[in-house]
Order: C-alpha cells, then sequence, then structure tokens
C-alpha cells in the first residue's frame, strides 16, 4: 500500500468513547496521533501521560464516540473524487474510504473511440464533466488524475469489467475470441498488479451482461492469484435471483475467488418469498467453502440508470443504437411489449417497481428539470401519454441521461440481511441531480433506525460492519481499525445524535451529530472543512 507520510504533527483525543471496529466492547481512553498514524492509545487513567505531551492540538471526546471512519464498499464516486475538492456528502457522514469502479460500468480503461458514448452512458451513475481530460485510456492514466488532484478521501478501484470488454471486444452481443480472452486476462494481471483489488462487474448493464461464464471464471481465475475480490452486480436481483446466485456461487467455487454481491437485495413483492431460499444459498456456499459477502444500504429503494428499465438486447451496440431503436416505431412497440410482460426474464424494474414506484431523479437537459422528482405515472399525466411512452421519449431528449429511484424492497428483509454476517454497510450512493438520500445518509441512518431506535443490532456490531469487515475482506491493511499503528482514518460522532435527515424529495441534507472527520492524520471536518490533499490510493497488500 503507497502512502505520503504527512508531517509528524501531534493531536491528542482525550476521554472519549473508543469503537474499534473489531466489535470488541466501547471502552473509555485517550488516542495519540502522530503524523498519519496513531501512535499511542491510553486508558484513563494514563491521562497525564498524554497531557505531559507536546501536541499541536488536543480534541475533547468526551461526549461523543471515536470509531475508524466509514468504508463505503459501494462507491459511484469516480468522477466527483477528480472535479470536486472535497466529497461533502461523503465526508459529513463519516465516510472516510471509498470503492471506485463499481457495477462494472467505470471511467477506465477507455478507449479513445469510445468516449463519446461511455461519458454518455455513465453519466446516469458517475455524472459528465467537460472539466477534464478524458484521453487518460488505461486505469493507470485515471488514477494519476486523481492523485494530482486535491483529494481528502482514500480511494481504491476495482477493475470495471464493462469497460475491460469495451477496450478488447467492443460493445456489441459477442463472446471473445480465445486470443481477446488472453488480452483481457492479461490486462486484469496487469492491474492487479497495481494494486486494484478485484473485479466488478454488473450484469444487467451493457457490455458486461453479454458475458457467459466461462468469460467470468477466466477472469476470475486471475483475480483469485491476487486473493482479490469479485465485485458483482448479478444478472437478477428479482424472478431469477435464484438462478443469478448459482451462476455466481459456481464462479466462485471454480476459481477460488472471493465473491462479494453488490447491494444485495430481492427485488418486487412476488419474489419476498424467495427470502428463505436466498439465505440458503448463502449458507450453502458458506458450507462449500467459499468466501461469499455483501454490501447493502439501508433503504427498500434503489437507484440507477432510467434507461435499464429498456431490455438488454435494445442498448447492444451503444447509446447510440438505442436512441434508433427507441425511434423506430416498431422496434418501440417490442420493447414496450417486453417491458409490459409478466415474469420477465430480465430485471425488469417496471415489473417490479411500477410506473408508480419509478421516480425521477436526473436529466441532461435545463428543459427537463422540472420533471426532477416525478414518477413515470407523473411524467405521463404532465405529457398527456402513456407513462413508458413519455419515459421512452425522455430517454430519447436526453440521451439517455437520465437516472432514477425505484421502490422495491421489504423492510423485514433489511433487517434479516442486516444480521447476516455477511453484511457490510455502502451507500452505493450516485451524486448527481436529486440525489437517492442514501448518498448523503447510509451510516448515520444506519445507527439511528438500526441500533439506536430498533435496537437491532449493538454499535459495537453496526460499526464493524461500517469499517473493520470491509478493510479484512478488500485487503486494506491497517484501515477500519482503532489500534497503535493503525492509520489514523477516525470519527467523532454523538452516538444518540447521529441522524439523516434527507428524504426521497429533499435529499441534499447533511447529517446531524458528527463532530469531526480525519484522514491520515488531518482534521478534513470540524465546524467548517480543511480541504488539504491528503487522501490516499489504497491497494490490495499482497
Amino acid at each position: 500500500m503507497e502512502t505520503t507520510e504527512s508531517s509528524t504533527k501531534k493531536i491528542g483525543i482525550f476521554n472519549a468513547n473508543i469503537i474499534d471496529g473489531t466489535k470488541q466492547p466501547a471502552y473509555r481512553g485517550h488516542l495519540l496521533v502522530e503524523g498519519e498514524r496513531i501512535a499511542k492509545i491510553y486508558p484513563l487513567e494514563e491521562t497525564s501521560k498524554l497531557e505531559q505531551l507536546e501536541l499541536n492540538q488536543r480534541i475533547d471526546g468526551s461526549d461523543y464516540v471515536l470509531t475508524p471512519g466509514f468504508i463505503d464498499t459501494h462507491s459511484h464516486s469516480d468522477l466527483e473524487i477528480i472535479t470536486k475538492d472535497i466529497l461533502e456528502p461523503k465526508i459529513r457522514q463519516g465516510v472516510t474510504t471509498e470503492i471506485l469502479g463499481q457495477d462494472g460500468v467505470s471511467m477506465a480503461p477507455l478507449p479513445i473511440e469510445h468516449i463519446k458514448y461511455w461519458r454518455n452512458n455513465i453519466a446516469g451513475l458517475c455524472g459528465d464533466s467537460d472539466d477534464i481530460d478524458w484521453s487518460y485510456k488505461t486505469i493507470e492514466g485515471y488514477l494519476k488524475i486523481i492523485s494530482s488532484t486535491t483529494t481528502t478521501s482514500n480511494y481504491a478501484y476495482l477493475i470495471p469489467h464493462g469497460n475491460l470488454r469495451m477496450n478488447v471486444v467492443g460493445l456489441e452481443n459477442s463472446q471473445p475470441t480465445i486470443e481477446q480472452l488472453e488480452q483481457m486476462k492479461e490486462i486484469v494481471h496487469e492491474a492487479m498488479q497495481q494494486g486494484c483489488l478485484g473485479l466488478s462487474t454488473g450484469l444487467i448493464y451493457i457490455p458486461c451482461t453479454y458475458a457467459g461464464e466461462h468469460e467470468l471464471i477466466e477472469l476470475c481465475k486471475v483475480v483469485a492469484d491476487y486473493d482479490g475480490v469479485f465485485v458483482v452486480h448479478q444478472r437478477s436481483e428479482a424472478n431469477s435471483i435464484l438462478e443469478s446466485m448459482d451462476e455466481i456461487i459456481r464462479i466462485g467455487l471454480a476459481t477460488g475467488v472471493k465473491v462479494h454481491f453488490s447491494h444485495f437485495k430481492i427485488c418486487g413483492k412476488k419474489n419476498w418469498n424467495k427470502l428463505d431460499q436466498v439465505i440458503e444459498k448463502l449458507d450453502e456456499a458458506s458450507r462449500k467453502g467459499l468466501s461469499v459477502s455483501f454490501d447493502m444500504y439501508p433503504y427498500i429503494a434503489g437507484s440507477t440508470m432510467l434507461g435499464v428499465i429498456v431490455p438488454p438486447w435494445a442498448h447492444e451496440g451503444g447509446t447510440d443504437k438505442l436512441i434508433m431503436r427507441l425511434k423506430d416505431r416498431k422496434t418501440r412497440n417490442k420493447i414496450i411489449k417486453s417491458i409490459k410482460a409478466v415474469d420477465s426474464d430480465w430485471d425488469n424494474f417496471v415489473e417490479f417497481a411500477g410506473t408508480n414506484g419509478i421516480y425521477i431523479t436526473n436529466v441532461k437537459s435545463e428543459k427537463n428539470k422540472m420533471l426532477i422528482g416525478k414518477s413515470l405515472n407523473e411524467l405521463g399525466e404532465i405529457r398527456g401519454q402513456d407513462p413508458l411512452e413519455a419515459a421512452l421519449d425522455l430517454l430519447v431528449e436526453e440521451e439517455n441521461h437520465v437516472t432514477m429511484v425505484n421502490f422495491y424492497g421489504s423492510n423485514e428483509h433489511l433487517k434479516t440481511f442486516i444480521c447476516r454476517e455477511e453484511m457490510n454497510l455502502c451507500t452505493d450512493g450516485i451524486l448527481v441531480g436529486n440525489p437517492h438520500p442514501r448518498a448523503y445518509g447510509s451510516y448515520p441512518k444506519f445507527i439511528s433506525d438500526y441500533v439506536e431506535k430498533l435496537d437491532l443490532i449493538s454499535i459495537e456490531e453496526a460499526i464493524y460492519k461500517m469499517t473493520y469487515k470491509a478493510a479484512k475482506l478488500f485487503g486494506l491493511i491497517d484501515r477500519g481499525i482503532i489500534k497503535e499503528g493503525a492509520y489514523a482514518d477516525l470519527l467523532l460522532f454523538d452516538q444518540h445524535q447521529f441522524k439523516h435527515l434527507g428524504t426521497y424529495l429533499n435529499p441534499r441534507q447533511f447529517p446531524e451529530g458528527l463532530s469531526m472527520v480525519m484522514v491520515n492524520g488531518q482534521i478534513i471536518y470540524n465546524d467548517s472543512y480543511n480541504r488539504t490533499s491528503c487522501g490516499n490510493l489504497l491497494k490490495l497488500k499482497r
């Protein structure tokens, strides 16, 4: 892991209630931070030893818990980390480390010939900007851009399968030749050597969706050689979730790769009765020796690109061809028929959320900004159209640059999954437009709802699921834990007042109760922001 040592500034934190991230009981004590790391932990009775030191800063932690900084294992800050000098929505909820490159669709690698299409394709997840040079081509080039900017958060990168496939195979629905597969494997090998944490895929997104099991097995063999993680938005979280899990578990067992399901859930009321079978598959995978885990955000609504309401075959070849198909009446009728079908063999968001449960959260053009916050039913009413016709017209007008929130889930499922050992927290936070409130509030909501209100898990268990569990899984050494010698990514907050305020209608609200955020020994937030570049690129420790 590469780091840049800061000065030997000494900070003393006194009288805090320390929750170290390991699930051990909280205890009162003092902490000495020296440079980037935790130099010493003192019990309460050794107050004088810390007081006698020549400290640059003294912080009273009497009213707060002191925890490791939160690790967001599913982040979509891939562009914002370049264009913003501080990621306020994340810092203000305590996130100090973000794992980028999610869902198989991210910033790099990016062939020059695909820049225009790919910018449109990922705009709904990551946003878009004319203020950066998009000709960086490789993962290494992209990470160099981040390192040259003011970065106040730690970050790590997963190899995005869609970018990888686009780089070698292209955007068509075709299988790689033997030579192309070897080329893909070589890129994975090089990226893992450079410190990437693993491979991500989003099997509902193009071009990831075109990959067969054999391709994924071959790529995951390389990842497994480095003890990396296969992070997967599986092919189905709805009608075919059981078959989808079987595929991913087979890949894990065939390769020995660590399997991590992204934003784990069961979509659609008609599928909620599959909970016991889903849990049995997790248990069976563990019994067979597979390392299996998942992350979640604590909400029953999700958020992604509105284009996913269109069946995968209509996306083949990229945005330009999608728009052509949507403009052609005969093909559009075929698309609408597929969307309206029952028991779809693809993740049909309209089937499991309904047009009344899908809301527009971001668009590209000014003329359609007034549609943000409207459901597809409301969109249809405004335009005097069938909701689906109106939605498809909007995709054409916005060149597929539309983001949505969709309601799919069960609170009982949330509580069940939270209590599973495999679970850690994430935001899956899309920061553009009128975002899902998870982008601003996942971590405080987890504590205020499931620790404070429901007493579902202990505060120690909750902190573990937000810190050290993720660090262990992704190979982030000396992160997510309070111990002597660990990196000083630290938070102070009032456990009983740490609350999310954002709603689906007004999500851009910062939480209450957070007092301090420290990244690599530098205070990034207390009463105001410190925009010092102190974030590090975190690499897989082999």
